[in-house]
């Protein structure tokens, strides 16, 4: 038994460069990172995190400082299916999914984090082993963006190696959405991919209009979030009337949230963040399902862990390399060849913080 003797939770506060819009969530200035560090009897150590668009973070740090981390002490850090079913029945009836989702996934990549270093084992293999490179698009928060910035952003990525880059919609007037798109898409050329995230914001109706544009006119690979992603049904006409695949999971908290999703929904691409679905454990149960129904398991945000988890399982999608630069703080970046992403080899997550960078946006809201 390897005992959990020692839990300790951190909150940083950082700023991006610049001011980041989508449709939904307005103004992003900054994201939140907490992290959780576990130390066992027999001397290891593990660190994971989960990670905000700029709120809820501080309620994520107090349930898991006085309700999960007491908990957590004395456990065998080797149950981790144990363990993670039973911090979701703890918190279950005041927390499910959301932020309960967010804490137990601080928890859980730690957790992962000791089992590869005790085994000797990368995530990519404990994941499943399926390979070490993943394909990799670049996800703007742009919706905010003139034309021109826009569309030097979009070389910018090309420049950096993305065979693969999605825009914000969502603008006032749908006519600016399809301009920006099309501009885009003569940027990027047929040779590479093209995806939109419209971050909930239409009613069925125009999603519907949106995605049979977004599907002649400009060959987009998905169509993300059209609508609240809890209309199921929504998300249905949307594909089969819009006649474009949909993209949805960033959203959704839950094993049981995805699976309405995906057999409700008829989403194409699951797009599962490990971040807010529980950790690795939550991540590979939704990456099984998406599998067993033949649909590619792809990620959101947290492309320094999810190149891993995406590469490993036996049905990758693609990885997002979010404009929420978590990896700039890590020892490790997101590294690409060839347009793929390549997962780290080291035991254990790959992910190491560069304490110097994160120490100057550390906070103690309490």
């Amino acid at each position: 038994m390897a005992a959990i003797v020692k839990v300790d939770f951190e909150y940083f506060r950082v700023p991006l460069e610049e001011t980041l819009v989508d449709a939904k969530h307005g103004d992003h200035t900054h994201f939140e990172l907490i992290t959780c560090a576990l130390a066992t009897a027999d001397g290891l150590e593990g660190i994971g995190y989960t990670y905000t668009g700029g709120l809820g973070g501080r309620a994520i740090l107090a349930l898991l400082r006085y309700d999960l981390g007491p908990y957590l002490l004395g456990r065998d850090a080797d149950g981790i299916e144990a363990l993670w079913n039973d911090l979701q029945w703890r918190v279950h009836y005041v927390a499910r999914g959301g932020i309960a989702s967010f804490a137990i996934s601080a928890v859980d990549i730690a957790l992962w984090d000791i089992r590869g270093r005790k085994s000797g084992l990368p995530l990519w293999k404990m994941a499943g082993g399926g390979g070490r490179t993943a394909r990799v698009y670049a996800g703007g928060i742009d919706l905010d963006f003139g034309l021109e910035k826009l569309l030097a952003n979009t070389r910018r990525y090309l420049g950096s190696g993305f065979r693969g880059v999605k825009i914000k919609v969502g603008r006032e007037r749908l006519s600016d959405d399809f301009d920006r798109a099309l501009a885009v898409r003569e940027v990027l050329g047929r040779e590479n991919v093209f995806m939109v995230d419209a971050n909930m914001v239409w009613p069925v109706d125009t999603a519907i209009k949106a995605a049979r544009f977004f599907r002649k006119e400009t060959g987009a690979l998905w169509l993300e979030e059209p609508t609240v992603p809890d209309d199921h049904q929504g998300y249905e006409r949307i594909g089969r009337e819009g006649g474009l695949a949909i993209g949805s999971g960033e959203n959704l908290h839950t094993i049981f949230e995805f699976r309405q999703a995906i057999e409700v929904g008829r989403i194409a691409y699951p797009i599962i963040d490990a971040g807010n679905i529980g950790g690795v454990t939550g991540f590979l149960k939704v990456a099984g399902l998406a599998g067993a129904h033949n649909l590619p398991a792809c990620s959101h945000g947290m492309q320094e862990l999810h190149v891993s988890l995406v590469a490993g399982v036996a049905n990758p999608g693609w990885v997002e390399a979010h404009s929420f630069p978590i990896d700039r703080y890590t020892a490790r970046p997101l590294v690409l060849e060839g347009g793929m992403g390549v997962a780290p080899d080291a035991p254990g997550t790959g992910v190491e913080f560069r304490r110097g960078l994160l120490e100057p946006y550390k906070e103690i809201p309490f």
